[in-house]
């Protein structure tokens, strides 16, 4: 709203508002009818009626207004088989906040408590993150009747949690949690459909190496994944604060990338992994080789932390390598280029990355 201060604005988290357009879509066609060309109305939390996409596609064809239109679940939209406005709606989608939004941003802040604006802004997010997860789970998914077996899908999301930047196995999911895979890859597109994770697919366009082709799954918020792994208190220098930086880092480019695209829709960048069947890896993919990328939460970069990108070099001569890590000195090593975390968060949202 303080984007738009003039838009029309429907909130339907709002009970009394959420009834009545329950009742009778046509309320919204009585009270925009006689609007101005070009009037944009906000409606946030759209999945909630979906018949209300029919009176919106109406009044988009015949009285040339403009929508907003907001919701926490795409599944939900996709499940009811409703107007999808084909044609006539751009479809966008909002991250966590970053690093570049944020005045005096705070990476230890960031690692621990993630993203989301509620919880990245207080100094303790874990009260905050346990009611996000429940809620989550008790009133949406099972108001959506998506999952019948809450409690085997409570015990899938902690599974996956474990599971979370490493390549998916359905089977091995499913033997963790005592269900069928075929119940597993469900509860996976799940959480893709309602945004709470998402698939990076691998980089398979090799010359040489044999790679691993299987998807990476990650949680959409390193505070949401923090909290399903019970990670409370992240010290530098230990396996779990790796996991978290690097998850962090990812989180940031998805964030770009995912921006990127929908600003330009015919400069399209692909992000991806890659890793071979020896076990040879580079964290991230830009692009068609572009860009190969490592994190790192080393103080003090060395040449084992770079086999993985002289590896890929190999393979791919002509892509840019860079390694972004907690050594406070930016400097090329080699061909490789490392970035210093704060250096390479300044010129990713300034523009000057890719």
């Amino acid at each position: 709203m303080q984007r738009f201060p003039d838009a029309v604005y429907f909130d339907l988290l709002k009970t009394n508002m959420l009834e009545r357009f329950r009742k009778r879509p046509a309320l919204l066609r009585e009270l925009l009818q006689d609007s101005l060309d070009n009037t944009l109305i906000i409606i946030d939390e759209i999945q909630q009626v979906p018949d209300l996409l029919n009176e919106v596609h109406w009044l988009i064809s015949n009285k040339n207004l403009r929508f907003v239109l907001c919701g926490s679940s795409a599944r939900k939209l996709k499940r009811s088989g409703d107007n999808t406005l084909g044609g006539r709606a751009v479809p966008c989608y909002l991250y966590p906040l970053v690093s570049g939004e944020i005045p005096d941003f705070n990476l230890e802040r960031a690692l621990t408590n993630g993203m989301l604006p509620r919880h990245y802004m207080v100094s303790n997010a874990s009260h905050r993150l346990r009611a996000y997860i429940d809620v989550y789970l008790k009133e949406e998914l099972q108001q959506e009747a998506i999952v019948r077996n809450l409690q085997g899908f409570s015990r899938f999301l902690e599974v996956a949690a474990i599971s979370n930047g490493e390549i998916v196995n359905y089977q091995n999911v499913a033997t963790d949690c005592g269900i069928s895979a075929n119940t597993v890859k469900e509860y996976f597109n799940i959480l893709q459909d309602t945004l709470i994770g998402y698939m990076m697919p691998a980089y398979v366009k090799t010359l040489k190496r044999r790679v691993i082709q299987s998807p990476r799954f990650y949680f959409f918020d390193v505070g949401v994944a923090n909290y399903l792994l019970g990670r409370s208190e992240l010290k530098a220098g230990t396996i779990e604060y790796g996991h978290a930086f690097e998850h962090f880092v990812i989180q940031e480019l998805r964030a770009y990338v995912g921006y990127h695209n929908q600003a330009h829709p015919l400069r399209q960048i692909k992000m991806s992994y890659w890793r071979t069947y020896s076990g040879i890896e580079v964290d991230v993919v830009l692009g068609d080789a572009e860009i190969a990328l490592e994190i790192k939460s080393a103080t003090e970069i060395q040449s084992k932390h770079l086999k993985g990108l002289q590896a890929f070099s190999e393979e791919y001569p002509s892509a840019r390598l860079v390694v972004v890590s907690l050594d406070e000195f930016s400097r090329r090593i080699g061909p490789v280029e490392n970035l210093y975390i704060y250096d390479f968060l300044n010129v990713l949202w300034d523009g000057k990355f890719m």
